[in-house]
């Protein structure tokens, strides 16, 4: 499943947890990716990542805790 991460909603984001999450749900991205499109989500700018169909309910979930505005593409 593909998604369009679209902003952070969050007054204060936490840009650590935003960067383990997109890593932790995301195929094929290292932490370093992780951290520039954290810095290019917070910017305002969207990001696309890449999902695995058996962890997008909990990826979802956790994109929501995170106040991450999300658009699924595929």
């Amino acid at each position: 499943m593909k998604l369009n991460l679209l902003s952070c909603d969050a007054q204060r984001p936490d840009r650590r947890a935003i960067s383990q999450c997109i890593a932790e749900i995301s195929l094929n991205i290292t932490d370093s990716l992780s951290n520039e499109l954290t810095d290019i989500l917070l910017e305002g700018d969207p990001v696309a990542i890449d999902v695995e169909d058996k962890n997008s309910g909990s990826a979802l979930r956790a994109l929501r805790k995170l106040s991450i505005d999300y658009e699924i593409i595929e």
